[in-house]
């Protein structure tokens, strides 16, 4: 399982950027709220008089360089992605302080995408960011990043990429497997499968209106200080809940989302190589169900 938790985290930091693989400048900026709920103490499982709440404002953006066309006429695109999130969090009657009220994280990389044969693309990119709990920062919450996506187009709704990153998140420069995958239905009806996003399936109700049911993962991630070791804190929250999408054009559409947040928790791991496939002694801090709301505003100026 902490095998699987270090890839969730470097698969999200390193290939958030390429959902911004446009030809076009496109972007999206959300806000989310999950209102206080109780801590669950990890040795015991015991559900405890200490709340926390968790607000977060997200932005990212595609900014194009260059997009040429291939002999067939598909895209070679190079573009600048940037991306930031920024946490706050209000703990109340904590015994000791065990959770951070503030976290950053920020990153800018330089994206490239191209079709190397009939079936195939790949996406390419470099990023670094800075991901922090906002105490102290210092180059050692800097992560560097690269890695290349091997992607086979099975046909227009499915899609698989493999490949490898490259990461100093633990230290020392590591190899890791990186993974991405979209599958969508046409019509009326849409179910969408996309690693690491989620799931979400819709009903077009108009041409300018269409209601989701969605499940989503996302996390932060911050190098923090833990008795003069550094350390990776992660945040992870999986919420479901219902979507509508409201088209104010063909380029500009806004998202509210109303549901719960079924998981939410925090980790603290070791950036040291040898401590790589250690298990925990016991589970991760985590907290109770309770209501998740979101609003987004997305847009998309890629040529049609």
């Amino acid at each position: 399982m902490k095998t699987l938790r270090y890839f969730f985290t470097i698969a999200g930091i390193t290939f958030g950027s390429s959902l911004f693989a446009q030809t076009g400048f496109s972007g999206k900026i959300k806000a989310e709220y999950v209102p206080f709920s109780n801590y669950v103490r990890p040795i015991d499982s015991l559900k405890t008089g200490s709340t926390s709440d968790f607000k977060r404002i997200q932005a990212a953006f595609s900014i194009p360089i260059s997009t040429t066309l291939d002999e067939l006429g598909r895209p070679k695109s190079w573009a600048v992605g940037v991306e930031g999130s920024y946490a706050k969090m209000r703990n109340r009657n904590y015994e000791e302080s065990l959770f951070p009220t503030e976290m950053l994280n920020a990153q800018i990389g330089l994206i490239h995408s191209r079709h190397i044969s009939q079936t195939w693309s790949i996406m390419a990119m470099a990023s670094v960011g800075v991901y922090t709990d906002m105490e102290e920062i210092s180059s050692k919450d800097l992560l560097v990043q690269g890695g290349v996506l091997f992607i086979k187009h099975f046909n227009p709704r499915l899609a698989l990429g493999v490949g490898p990153i490259l990461t100093n998140t633990f230290g020392v420069p590591m190899v890791l497997p990186g993974l991405y995958f979209n599958w969508s239905t046409q019509g009326r009806y849409k179910l969408q499968i996309n690693f690491p996003n989620g799931i979400e399936f819709g009903a077009k109700l108009s041409d300018a209106v269409e209601l989701k049911t969605i499940v989503e993962l996302s996390g932060m991630t911050a190098e923090v200080n833990r008795n003069n070791t550094s350390m990776l804190l992660g945040y992870q929250q999986v919420v479901a809940g219902l979507r509508p999408e409201i088209k104010l054009s063909k380029s500009l559409s806004i998202e509210l989302t109303a549901g719960t947040s079924l998981a939410r928790s925090f980790s603290l791991t070791s950036r040291r190589l040898k401590d790589f496939f250690k298990m925990k002694d016991e589970a991760d801090p985590r907290f109770t169900t309770t209501f998740y709301g979101s609003a987004g505003l997305s847009w998309n100026f890629s040529k049609r």
